[in-house]
């Protein structure tokens, strides 16, 4: 092949790789931005509890929880995404997925967002960086904004604008109740923020209040990845801390843990229990771990341990993912 002709056939590669590259950018900003509508719609929602269709001016007050809860997600797979970046592993963008609201299912408007690694990740450390700058990264911004939400809940005229009668003795009653599961850490946030001579909404309510709703369901999603099973973050994790072997015995004990949760939630719609305790999406998440993520993670052929620092780093991993985790994240009453 002449000179000539291979300059040609390189530019012909070169400019298909950069149609290639700018229709990819063109689906990461279209996700993105249909997200955006989807999150906003669902902040609505949560906020009024009014559907849809909506005006122009009502739809501005679920910027809030669209803006929050993308700035979450989106700090949560950057943080892969760099990390990716920094071992030399090639890596999309995020790809943001959005969730159209649903009559009568919960919805936040998303179903989070992925990255997708181009390249294998042939070391230890590599798969430890990406794997925990992805809820590292998260769990600050979920600190952010549930501490801003907590330092500017506004007065009891916001709640009254929503539910006129909340304060009348027959308020709820007969009515479906949902109620968010508390975690330590929001425990402990309001425990620290929150002036007890002045109005707090209850669990109950708290969906309204669009920070602390998307710095809740932030938790939540933290706590969903950060379970040491398989591909998820925590699974990723687990194995480059503790070996193949410890890591397939921890995954077993947290998918049955999983599935006794969410058993016993399930139980809970049927048969009148003693106690209030797990959640039916959980017995869902088990089957879904154990089905099409996996329990065991694929292997790496690096035996090379950890440093120091990156162990303390995973096991502070592990202290978020207790603080952010409920048993029983969602409460259903009254149906």
């Amino acid at each position: 092949m002449s000179e000539e002709t291979n300059t040609e056939h390189q530019t012909e590669i070169n400019s298909q790789t950069n149609k290639k590259d700018k229709k990819n950018y063109l689906l990461h900003i279209g996700l993105f931005l249909f997200t955006f509508v989807t999150t906003t719609i669902a902040g609505v929602e949560w906020i009024s509890g009014i559907e849809g269709p909506y005006d122009i001016h009502l739809l501005l007050k679920g910027l809030p929880y669209s803006i929050s809860i993308l700035f979450i997600i989106g700090v949560h797979e950057f943080g892969h995404y760099f990390a990716a970046q920094y071992h030399k592993v090639k890596a999309t963008l995020p790809f943001f997925i959005p969730f159209p609201s649903i009559a009568g299912f919960l919805n936040f408007g998303t179903m989070g967002a992925v990255i997708k690694t181009k390249s294998p990740i042939r070391s230890k450390k590599a798969m430890f960086d990406i794997g925990v700058a992805g809820p590292v990264a998260g769990f600050v911004a979920c600190l952010i904004v549930l501490i801003y939400g907590f330092t500017h809940v506004p007065g009891v005229d916001y709640i009254l604008s929503i539910h006129p009668n909340y304060f009348s003795p027959d308020f709820g009653k007969n009515a479906i109740e949902l109620r968010f599961g508390d975690t330590l850490l929001f425990s402990f946030l309001k425990m620290i923020f929150v002036n007890k001579s002045h109005f707090f909404p209850p669990m109950s309510e708290i969906y309204h209040y669009p920070y602390l709703c998307v710095g809740w369901f932030g938790l939540f999603v933290t706590a969903m990845n950060m379970i040491p099973i398989g591909q998820l973050d925590g699974g990723h994790i687990s194995y480059t801390m503790f070996g193949e072997k410890k890591h397939y015995k921890i995954a077993i004990i947290f998918f049955a843990l999983l599935f006794i949760f969410g058993t016993v939630g399930l139980l809970e719609n049927y048969i009148a229990l003693p106690f209030t305790i797990g959640w039916p999406g959980w017995l869902f998440w088990a089957l879904i771990l154990f089905f099409f993520i996996k329990l065991k993670h694929p292997p790496i052929p690096d035996y090379t341990p950890l440093s120091k620092g990156r162990m303390i780093l995973g096991y502070f991993s592990f202290f978020v993912f207790i603080i952010s985790f409920s048993p029983t994240p969602f409460i259903i009453t009254g149906f």
